[in-house]
């Protein structure tokens, strides 16, 4: 069964969840590696979900910030060192936008050994994608999409999962309106939730490019999604985060609410 592995839920400022990631498997158990957080944590958090890094031959990266993107370079160095090892097999493909393959290519060269370099543009590729472009990865045909941030350049994907549902990743800013049409009748749709609409005078979520709870929920509803993910939150909840978190969003969403933890398993059926 296809399934979401939950590799990190937090946002930018956590530090008892690691930051929001997560690993799509297939049918045959083949893995797309979406965001990859903010450091070497990114490791530790693979080695707790089973996910041996030589299974990891695809990786997507939504845009440039921290706490999205510099789990790469560790991944990459992990990856360099099992192929002059012996153990890699195959490839590595990794999938941005034009800003953040410079800015992957430019870390690679300044903060690592020439020898941690060699099989850039030999077995690791970045390949850089462009808005509505389709591309065959893994037996998904992803298209990407520029989900029009009001920060910094952001992208997305959707595609058709083997089971025949539609799934939706819009990084983490609020879904915009230009891309309604794009998610409208999503079997599921991953949207981040920085914080309960409760909480919003206290965390501004608005100021910084973020929804809350009880707005994503709203959008989700209007636009006849059936499963809704929320992630990419405060931890000032604790254990209390999920309960609190569907909570509202029921208030405004009658479809079915995940509000996952750090390494939860989401099978998609």
């Amino acid at each position: 069964m296809e399934k979401i592995i939950v590799l990190g839920t937090g946002s930018a400022g956590a530090i008892e969840n690691y930051n929001t990631c997560f690993a799509l498997e297939n049918n045959s158990g083949e893995i797309l590696l979406v965001d990859t957080g903010g450091g070497n944590g990114i490791i530790k958090q693979l080695r707790k979900a089973d996910i041996d890094i030589n299974r990891i031959h695809n990786i997507f990266i939504s845009h440039k910030h921290i706490d999205h993107l510099f789990g790469l370079l560790w991944i990459y160095r992990f990856v360099e060192i099992s192929i002059q090892k012996g153990k890699y097999e195959g490839k590595l493909n990794i999938y941005c936008y034009d800003e953040v393959a410079k800015i992957i290519r430019d870390q690679i060269h300044t903060l690592l050994r020439e020898s941690q370099q060699q099989n850039l543009d030999k077995r690791i590729f970045i390949n850089i994608i462009n808005n509505h472009e389709k591309i065959k990865v893994l037996n998904y045909d992803l298209e990407f999409l520029d989900i029009k941030a009001k920060s910094d350049k952001q992208y997305g994907f959707k595609t058709i999962l083997n089971n025949g549902k539609s799934f939706a990743f819009l990084g983490d800013e609020p879904l915009a309106d230009e891309l309604y049409e794009d998610v409208r009748n999503s079997e599921y749709l991953c949207h981040e939730a920085f914080c309960l609409e409760t909480e919003a005078t206290k965390f501004k979520p608005r100021e910084k490019n973020h929804d809350t709870v009880k707005t994503a929920s709203i959008k989700a509803q209007k636009l006849d999604v059936k499963n809704l993910i929320l992630w990419h939150t405060q931890e000032n909840l604790g254990k209390d985060r999920k309960n609190k978190y569907i909570e509202e969003a029921k208030e405004n969403f009658t479809g079915k609410i995940y509000v996952p933890d750090d390494l939860e398993i989401i099978e998609l059926d």
